[in-house]
This record gives structure tokens, C-alpha cells and sequence, in this order.
């Protein structure tokens, strides 16, 4: 399971230990803690956090000017900030939350459930299968750039059943696999392209129709990786 990443803001040191050792009772959570406004505010840039646990009174940088100070940078300003304080009155707590806090934390707390509770302020869990995606749309990238250099042997070489096969074999992982990380047009595309080479390989079709569907193949491809695809007839032929 992904991790939940918690920053930790207060300047008491027995506060901090606390905390540690309450959200270490969850192994979902990692924990990095402050002991100031301004340190947090720079950790929260560099480490984006899913909440920030914030204490109200801190010195010099008390936790409604820190937060204040997050909300001012794009990288931080949607960072869900969730106040620990003894002021928990109905009127305190309406402050805090018309100043962007998503919650409030009384102290002192209870140690077993601050997991429980922080874990409804943080923000959704990081699509699991972004990783793979990313992945994917690099594969996409070299896939793009071997097709091009076949696109050229053919004109060069000849259609050699060697070449026309390392034409399916790439088209067809990429029929298997687009789909997956929602890329179906390029799915479908890439599964024409086999399809045509398979009967050619076959002599049941013309060349003509495995250069058509390489080079739809290639504009599919590169509409994947940037706005600005190509155009079919605008691929250079060697």
C-alpha cells in the first residue's frame, strides 16, 4: 500500500517524539517532523507531504502564518493542513478552518487513534498504476523511434520477413498493453498494424496497406507522448 506522508510541525520536542511514536503504530504512515514554521515550510516544497499536522502556537512563526505562508506558494497550497491546539472551542475552531485548515486536533490527544483520525485528512492515496504508466510512455518512446527506423528499412532494404516480424512483434505488445494504461486508440492502432503485417507475412496482402498502418501507428504513437502529433504525410522516407 502507498505510503501516507506526514509532516509534523511543533516546536516541543516531547510533542514531536509523541506523534512519532503514535503514527509509527501504522505502517502506512511515514513521519517527518519540524520544529518550526519556517523549516516547514520549506520541507513541505521539497518532500510533499499528504497532510501537514500543525501546531498553532509555536514563536516567531506561529501555525496560522505558516500556513499562510503554504498557501502562498503553488507547490504547497494544496497541501491539506490539519491544526493541533488546546483551543478547541467552537469559535477557535471556526477561526482555524476559515484560515484553510481541513481539521483540528485537540491536545493532548489520544496517541492510539491520531492515525486513525489523520488518515480521513490526507489526501487520496497516489494512483498506484502512475508508476507503471510513466513507464509505459517511455516504452512508447523507444518503441516510436524502432518503428521509424523500420519505416525507413522498408523503403531501403525491402520487406524481408525478418523485418516484417520485428514490425509485428513490436505492434503487438503494444495492442496488449495500450489499452491498460488507458491509452485504447493507440490499443486499437497498434492491433491493425498486426494484423496487416501478419497477412502480409502470409501473402494474403499487399505492402501498401502494412506502410498505411505503420505510419498511423507512429502518429498514435507520438500523440501519446506530446500535444502536437505528427502527420502521417509528413514522415520523412529515407
Amino acid at each position: 500500500m502507498t505510503a501516507i506522508r506526514v509532516l509534523h510541525v511543533d516546536d516541543e520536542p516531547d510533542i514531536r517524539e509523541v506523534v512519532e511514536l503514535s503514527l509509527a503504530l501504522d505502517p502506512d504512515f511515514t513521519v517527518r517532523s519540524c520544529a518550526s514554521g519556517r523549516e516547514a515550510v520549506a520541507m513541505a516544497a521539497e518532500w510533499a507531504p499528504d497532510v501537514i499536522l500543525l501546531d498553532v502556537m509555536m514563536p516567531v512563526m506561529d501555525g496560522p502564518a505558516t500556513l499562510a505562508q503554504l498557501r502562498q506558494n503553488a507547490a504547497t497550497a494544496d497541501f491539506p493542513v490539519v491544526f493541533m491546539t488546546a483551543r478547541t472551542q467552537a469559535r477557535e475552531t471556526d477561526r482555524f478552518r476559515s484560515l484553510g485548515a481541513v481539521g483540528v486536533i485537540a491536545k493532548p490527544f489520544d496517541p492510539m487513534t491520531l492515525a486513525a483520525l489523520l488518515r480521513t485528512y490526507a489526501r487520496p492515496s497516489h494512483d498506484p498504476l502512475e508508476q507503471l504508466r510513466t513507464e509505459f510512455l517511455r516504452r512508447v518512446e523507444r518503441d516510436a523511434e524502432h518503428l521509424l527506423e523500420y519505416r525507413k528499412r522498408l523503403d531501403v532494404e525491402g520487406r524481408s520477413p525478418a523485418l516484417l516480424e520485428q514490425i509485428r512483434s513490436t505492434s503487438h505488445a503494444l495492442a496488449g498493453a495500450g489499452g491498460i494504461y488507458g491509452f485504447a486508440q493507440l490499443s486499437d492502432v497498434a492491433a491493425d498494424l498486426e494484423d496487416v503485417v501478419t497477412a502480409e507475412i502470409g501473402g494474403a496482402a499487399p505492402g501498401a496497406g502494412t506502410d498505411r498502418a505503420l505510419d498511423a501507428l507512429i502518429v498514435a504513437m507520438e500523440q501519446c507522448r506530446c500535444p502536437a502529433p505528427l502527420d502521417a504525410r509528413s514522415l520523412k522516407r529515407a
